[in-house]
C-alpha cells in the first residue's frame, strides 16, 4: 500500500514538473515569438515606405528631366537660330542663352567629324584622342536627343542632357540596388524572396537555398507556400517594373513552434533513463538478497541431510522395511539436489546436452508420489525427437515449481496434465490444471518478483523460474490460458 501511494505521489510530481516547465516555456515561447512577429511587421512596414520614396523620388527626377529636356531643346534652338537667321537679325537674346549655358554638354562638329566648338565636356583622359574621346562621347552620353544638322555649312550639333541629371539619374539607379539589397538583408532573419512580375526570375533572396528556386517549378511551390503564409507585398522599381516579395516565418519561430515537444521528449528521456538505472539497481539488489538467502538456505539443509543419512544407515541395520527406506532415500536425494541448486544461484550454470522429454518424465514420476492423491497427474508425453542445451537440475527445479503451484490452485483435488512434444526445431512444455484460475491482472504481474496470492508466499517462484528458463536457457515462459474457476496453463518454449 505504500510503495502504491509513493508511486503515485511521485507519478503527480513528475506531471506536475512537465506541466510547469511545459507552460513556462510555452509562455517564453508566445513573448519571443510575438517579439519576432513585431519586428516582421515593422519590417514589412519599412518596406512599403521605402518602396513609395523610391517611386516618389522616381517621379521628381523624371519631372527634372522633362525641364532638363526643355532646356536643351531650347539650347538647341538657340544655335537653329544663329546658324538660320538672316544677315543683320538681333541675335543677343539667343547669344546670351548659349553663352549661359553651364549645364547642358554640346559637341559641335565639321563635315569631316572633327570637333570644332565644345562646352560642359570633360577632356579626355591621358592616353586617349581627342577624337576618339568625344566620339565615345556622342555614342554614348550624346545618343539619347537627335543632332542638329547645318548641311549649308557642314557643321552638326550635338548634345546630351546634363551633368547634374546624369549623376541623378546613376543616384537613382544606386537607390534602387540600395533598396533591394535593404530589403533583403534587413528582414530580421526572415527568409525573404524577391522576385520579378514575370515571377520566373529571382532578383534577390535571403534565407532560401538556392536549389528550392533553381527551376520554374521550384520556384512557384516556393512562393506559393510562402503566400500561405504571409501576403504578399507588391513594389514598384523605376526602369524595373514591378516585383513581388514573398517573406515566411523566421528560422527562430519555426523552431520555437516544436520546442516544447522537444522538451517534453527530452523530459521522458530522462525519466525513461531514471527509470531503467533505477529498476537496474533494484533488480541488482534483489539477485543479491536472493543469492545470498539461497547460499544461506543450501547452507542450512546441509546438517539435516547429513542427520538423516546417518538415520537411514541405522534404520536400515534395524530391519526397517526396504520399501520406506527405499523412499525416504530418494528423498534425502531430492533434498541433496535442492541444496545443491540454491548452493549454485548466482554462479553460472552449466548446460549439456540432454534429453527434455526424459527430464520431464522423471520429474512428474517423482512428483506423482509426492502430491494429493486426490490429483489425477497426467503426463502427455510426445516422441524423443532431439535434445537441448539445458541445465538438468535447474530445469527440473522448474516443472516442480510449476506442478505444485498447480496443486496448490486445484486446492488438493482436481487433474493436472503435464505435455511436452517436439514441432520442428522448437520443444515445449505445458503445465495445466484445473483449479480457480486467474485474472488477466494477475496473470500479467505473476512472474514479478516478490508478488503472490498465497498468504504464506514469497512471491519468488515464478519470478526465479523464469529467470532460470529465458536466462539461463534462452527459452520463453508465459501464461498460455487462464480464467476464473476454470483453470491455467502455463507453457515455456525452448529453441534447439
Amino acid at each position: 500500500m505504500y510503495d502504491t501511494v509513493s508511486k503515485r505521489l511521485l507519478f503527480l510530481a513528475a506531471a506536475a514538473i512537465v506541466v510547469v516547465t511545459l507552460g513556462y516555456t510555452q509562455h517564453l515561447s508566445s513573448i519571443i515569438r510575438k517579439e519576432e512577429q513585431r519586428k516582421v511587421d515593422l519590417w514589412v512596414e519599412a518596406v512599403k515606405q521605402r518602396a513609395e520614396l523610391v517611386s516618389y523620388t522616381q517621379k521628381l527626377f523624371e519631372d527634372l528631366g522633362a525641364e532638363e529636356k526643355k532646356s536643351a531643346d531650347r539650347l538647341a534652338a538657340a544655335y537653329r537660330i544663329i546658324q538660320e537667321a538672316p544677315v543683320g537679325t538681333d541675335l543677343t537674346f539667343a547669344g546670351d542663352f548659349l553663352v549661359n549655358n553651364n549645364t547642358v554638354p554640346v559637341l559641335i562638329t565639321n563635315a569631316r567629324g572633327d570637333v570644332i566648338y565644345k562646352v560642359n565636356v570633360d577632356p579626355p583622359p591621358s592616353g586617349v584622342s581627342e577624337r576618339d574621346h568625344y566620339d565615345n562621347i556622342r555614342r554614348t552620353q550624346m545618343s539619347r536627343n537627335p543632332p542638329i544638322r547645318f548641311e549649308e555649312v557642314g557643321q552638326t550639333i550635338y548634345y546630351a542632357e546634363s551633368v547634374r541629371l546624369r549623376k541623378l539619374r546613376e543616384a537613382m539607379d544606386e537607390l534602387i540596388e540600395s533598396f533591394i539589397s535593404e530589403t533583403v538583408i534587413n528582414s530580421a532573419s526572415v527568409p525573404v524572396l524577391l522576385i520579378d512580375s514575370s515571377a520566373t526570375r529571382v532578383v534577390k533572396s535571403q534565407g532560401i537555398d538556392s536549389l528550392q528556386v533553381n527551376t520554374p517549378e521550384k520556384l512557384r511551390a516556393r512562393y506559393t507556400a510562402m503566400a500561405e503564409d504571409n501576403p504578399p507585398i507588391p513594389v514598384y522599381l523605376p526602369g524595373e517594373g514591378w516585383h513581388v516579395v514573398f517573406y515566411e516565418e523566421s528560422a527562430v519561430l519555426t523552431q520555437l513552434k516544436y520546442f516544447p515537444v522537444v522538451q517534453l521528449l527530452l523530459i521522458a528521456a530522462f525519466l525513461l533513463v531514471a527509470y531503467l538505472v533505477f529498476s537496474a539497481s533494484r533488480r541488482a539488489e534483489q539477485n543479491r538478497v536472493w543469492v545470498g538467502m539461497a547460499k544461506e538456505t543450501a547452507h542450512q539443509l546441509g546438517t539435516p541431510l547429513s542427520s538423516l543419512m546417518a538415520w537411514s544407515g541405522l534404520l536400515s541395520s534395524k530391519g526397517v522395511a526396504e520399501e520406506a527406506l527405499h523412499e525416504m532415500d530418494k528423498d534425502i536425494a531430492r533434498l541433496q539436489v535442492v541444496a545443491e541448486r540454491f548452493s549454485k544461484i548466482g554462479s553460472e550454470a552449466t548446460l549439456t546436452e540432454e534429453n527434455p522429454i526424459s527430464v520431464v518424465r522423471e520429474t512428474v514420476e517423482y512428483m506423482r508420489s509426492r502430491v494429493s492423491k486426490h490429483v489425477e497427474v497426467i503426463p502427455e508425453l510426445g516422441p524423443e525427437a532431439g535434445s537441448l542445451q539445458l541445465s538438468r537440475p535447474l530445469l527440473s527445479w522448474v516443472l516442480e515449481n510449476l506442478i505444485r503451484n498447480a496443486v496448490d490452485a486445484m486446492d488438493g483435488e482436481g487433474v493436472l496434465t503435464v505435455r511436452a512434444h517436439w514441432k520442428e526445431a522448437t520443444f515445449s512444455i505445458e503445465v495445466e490444471d484445473n483449479g480457480k484460475g486467474m485474472s488477466k491482472a494477475v496473470a500479467k504481474k505473476v512472474f514479478a518478483p516478490g508478488f503472490t496470492t498465497k498468504s504464506r508466499g514469497w512471491g519468488l517462484g515464478l519470478s526465479l523460474a523464469k529467470r532460470i528458463v529465458e536466462e539461463v536457457h534462452g527459452g520463453h515462459i508465459h501464461v498460455a490460458y487462464t480464467e476464473l474457476n476454470k483453470g491455467t496453463c502455463f507453457r515455456m518454449v525452448f529453441q534447439a
